[in-house]
């Protein structure tokens, strides 16, 4: 008998983290490379945050344990947030900080996934969401979009994939890794669906919800059909907004019995999360919300000029998405195709690898997220080191036989 687990066996190391150590690994050994795999905002996080969470510091309030489902000052900030910006009423026992949104949406996975329980997942999707749900002991049940429905599940396609035994959908909107948005219209479609099935519950990943361009407003499920209220976790966090990535703090809101349970989990497995993060946390909910707009002018920016200069590549199609920070452009035009060193390219993780070796541009295979030959390019990096990528990407399939 093997020593490790055999849930563990059936899951995969983050293919995002993978190509992140990667091109860390290249840099470090002097190579010059642009790595466009690592979610996370260029930007540094704003003043009044860091400067609440240094206050915090020196008035000694960080060094003790706090309630380990999050302190009662976090949870007040988060349920007026809710209320503000989704016209969503969470009590503060319905409300649960955990360590980023990735624990929060385990922390939920784990309270609730029986041996042969489905969880709904639209395809493309964030790569750890079926994995996650393998080791909860559950079944993901991938539903395929298209590239030309926008990377958009319809309400066809979700009726069809329910079954008795559905007890979740996964939903991210904006998305990773696509950046597709489900607007008011394609949202109510989804959540008609819904309805009518009272025993698939909805896991809202909002992450994204304030990157949004080109004046697209969000709606997250439970605001747009409160009859899905009951049933609906509604999960975001600070990091991708705030520019807080390495503060770990992600949050839901939610039916009390489910946070109750998350929150048990949560104690005997990690506690408490960083008492400094959650004084920042507070000050990032509550405090001035105008350098959100400023940051989205310079992401719309640069995801104008990465879908253009793709869709002027050999072999590349790029559609152009309504949120996030991400593309997900096809590379089906270069499959089957030779590259410089002679391998010819079977694969997106070969069009990856060999566009890493030939130009030092680091991207994400498209695969690892359920749907190629297409990878996925983060545009939250300096716009001149997105023009010397996407200039390198021309080169590189323009070189190809």
């Amino acid at each position: 008998m093997g020593f490790i687990a055999d849930q563990v066996m059936r899951i995969k190391p983050s293919a995002t983290i993978a190509v992140t150590d990667k091109a860390r690994a290249l840099k470090a050994a002097g190579r010059d490379v642009i790595g466009l795999g690592a979610g996370e905002p260029d930007f540094d996080t704003p003043d009044n945050i860091k400067v609440a969470a240094i206050r915090a510091i020196s008035e000694g309030k960080t060094s003790k344990y706090t309630a380990v489902d999050g302190m009662a000052e976090l949870k007040a900030a988060i349920a007026r947030k809710f209320k503000r910006d989704n016209e969503l009423d969470y009590k503060p026992s319905q409300i649960i900080v955990g360590t980023g949104g990735k624990q929060v949406l385990y922390n939920a996975l784990m309270a609730t996934i029986n041996p042969g329980d489905e969880v709904v997942i639209p395809a493309p999707y964030w790569v750890s969401y079926p994995d996650m749900v393998l080791l909860a002991g559950g079944t993901p049940v991938e539903v395929p979009t298209t590239m030309e429905s926008g990377y958009k599940m319809s309400p066809e396609a979700l009726e069809r994939a329910i079954t008795p035994k559905t007890k979740w959908i996964i939903f991210n909107s904006p998305s990773n890794p696509t950046g597709a948005a489900y607007n008011r219209d394609e949202l109510k479609a989804i959540t008609d669906v819904l309805v009518r099935h009272p025993h698939v519950h909805v896991m809202a990943d909002d992450m994204y919800e304030h990157l949004v361009y080109d004046s697209f407003k969000f709606y997250s499920p439970a605001q747009l059909e409160p009859r899905l209220y009951e049933r609906t976790l509604t999960v975001n966090g600070c990091s991708k907004a705030y520019c807080m990535t390495g503060w770990r703090i992600g949050y839901a809101g939610g039916p009390e019995e489910l946070i109750r349970t998350m929150a048990m989990i949560q104690s005997q497995s990690t506690s408490n999360p960083t008492a400094v993060a959650q004084y920042a946390a507070i000050e990032a909910l509550d405090g001035p919300q105008d350098f959100i707009g400023k940051h989205n002018k310079i992401f719309k920016e640069r995801r104008d000029l990465v879908v253009s200069m793709l869709n002027q590549a050999n072999g590349i199609e790029c559609p152009k998405p309504e949120g996030a920070f991400y593309v997900y452009p096809s590379c089906a035009g270069a499959i089957g195709k030779t590259a410089p060193t002679g391998k010819k390219l079977a694969t997106d993780e070969d069009f990856v690898t060999e566009l890493l070796e030939a130009e030092g541009v680091a991207v994400v295979q498209g695969t690892p997220f359920g749907l190629g030959p297409a990878f996925r390019i983060s545009y939250a990096t300096a716009t001149s080191a997105l023009e010397e990528a996407c200039t390198r990407i021309q080169r590189f399939c323009g070189n190809l036989r």
